[in-house]
């Protein structure tokens, strides 16, 4: 059986195991969108300089629980892909029943994250045991040159062993449960919450950390292990940039072949994750991204913005207003940073004034709506704003995890307030109960393929209100 890509949260084409996960159903009030890596070229055509690497994961597991993650991959795949399978895992499979607090359920998660690199870290004793073996047959005095000119094989097969121990992910999690968000990750995947205040701005709350070179709290721990700063090279740890991964093996167990990370008295790359205090989900609480950092590193890069969760939040709101699905939204925000790198770059190469590296990395956006208004929504059940066309942003401070920067959303010149936008659900994701078969098999009829049953009660509720559209025939 083919597995079922859309419900791991990867395109059809770059999925490629099925996976236990495919059984659990997808949120529906969720969606993602993607774009692969790139490097540019004069001549315009297609090049990608590695094979996709993020995973994501958007899954409602019963009325009060949901799962969203996404895990950007580096030097391969399968670490983003046992991340998946395992961090569902252990948050799916009744952990959450005996948690009696908020506290509790933030330990679990943690607990989530641990239990996700033990495991990882244990598919790779067969390697580590392989690299230790084909050491011991390189005599030792030996330059780099010198051996592989005299043990060609040997050193060729420890590199691709080291490339596999390299294998490694970050990882953002949010888990909805009993009406409230919890929020946990490791490395710069980012997690944004946009809610509104009484008067119907739209604040934007960066509610993950970015555990990279650029975080002075990592940057003190990492000094603390005895670490000189400025002996980091191009502010990498050994052979990646965050401070902070799922897996990797090479910059944690074998952190001492560095010689940038050989002085730290303990491993400098931790997998230990940041948790974000829990936050009730109230009619304040619009919308929620879920991102690699491929997506607001491209729009930072080519717009040279500090200010990029306000832009993209604001891409994101004015998708609300043209698309029909979240899936829709996702993919039409991903596709408009996308271009906007493309075309900076593409305009200044014709310039010779070429963007750092001429490329982008892979591209992961994840959505989850609670209550923002989708007025082209076909299953859409609450009321239709109007909206301006271009909505507009007040004065903001630079971005800042801690900080909420402000949108306005103009209707008529009245900023919107949240009784105006909030749609009403009755269940924690929205959902109808599907059609039984029962009904099919009494009038002898063969079951659709596609079931309608959402669209069909929203028909039947519009007739009941009179609120149906004009010029259009419903059977």
């Amino acid at each position: 059986m083919m597995p079922s890509s859309s419900r791991l949260g990867v395109p059809p084409t770059l999925s490629s195991q099925t996976s236990w996960t495919d059984d659990l159903p997808v949120c529906r009030n969720s969606g993602a969108g993607f774009s692969t890596n790139q490097i540019y070229q004069e001549d315009g055509h297609r090049r990608e300089e590695h094979p996709f690497e993020d995973q994501c994961f958007h899954c409602r597991s019963d009325e009060n629980t949901s799962l969203y993650c996404v895990f950007d991959g580096h030097e391969g795949v399968s670490a983003a892909e046992f991340a998946l399978q395992r961090m569902a895992a252990e948050l799916l499979l009744g952990q959450l029943e005996d948690a009696r607090s908020d506290a509790d359920v933030q330990e679990i998660l943690r607990q989530a994250f641990n239990s996700v690199e033990k495991s990882y870290m244990e598919t790779m004793d067969d390697l580590v045991a392989e690299k230790t073996s084909l050491i011991f047959e390189i005599p030792d005095g030996l330059t780099s040159y010198e051996a592989y000119q005299k043990y060609p094989r040997v050193v060729e097969k420890l590199n691709s062993i080291n490339t596999e121990l390299s294998c490694g992910t970050t990882a953002v999690a949010a888990l909805v449960h009993n009406n409230k968000l919890f929020v946990a990750n490791v490395g710069d995947s980012r997690a944004l919450l946009c809610k509104t205040d009484p008067n119907g701005v739209l604040k934007v709350v960066q509610l993950s950390v970015d555990h990279d070179l650029s975080n002075q709290d990592e940057v003190l721990r990492l000094a603390q292990l005895g670490l000189s700063l400025d002996k980091l090279k191009g502010m990498r740890l050994g052979n990646q940039e965050n401070t902070r991964c799922l897996g990797n093996y090479l910059v944690k167990g074998g952190y001492k072949e560095f010689e940038d990370l050989s002085p730290a008295i303990s491993e400098p790359v931790l997998a230990d994750p940041e948790i974000h205090e829990t936050i009730p989900l109230d009619e304040s609480c619009r919308f929620l991204m879920l991102m690699s950092d491929g997506l607001y590193k491209s729009l930072e890069e080519a717009s040279g913005s500090g200010q990029v969760n306000q832009e993209l939040a604001l891409l994101a709101v004015e998708q609300f207003q043209i698309q029909s699905t979240l899936t829709g939204v996702a993919q039409a925000v991903v596709d408009k940073v996308v271009r906007i790198h493309h075309d900076t770059y593409m305009t200044k190469a014709s310039k010779g004034d070429l963007l750092t590296g001429g490329k982008r990395d892979d591209i992961t956006l994840l959505i989850r709506n609670f209550n923002y208004p989708m007025p082209r929504s076909l299953t859409s059940g609450g009321p239709h704003v109007r909206f301006d066309p271009v909505p507009t942003i007040t004065n903001y401070p630079r971005a800042d995890p801690e900080s909420d920067a402000e949108v306005t959303l103009s209707t008529n010149n009245t900023s919107v307030s949240t009784q105006d936008t909030t749609t009403s659900s009755t269940t924690e994701d929205g959902e109808s109960t599907p059609r039984s078969n029962n009904a099919a098999a009494a009038n002898q009829r063969i079951p659709a393929y596609v079931d309608f049953s959402d669209y069909n009660q929203n028909v039947e509720k519009a007739k009941l209100n009179n609120t149906l559209p004009e010029g259009i025939d419903f059977f």
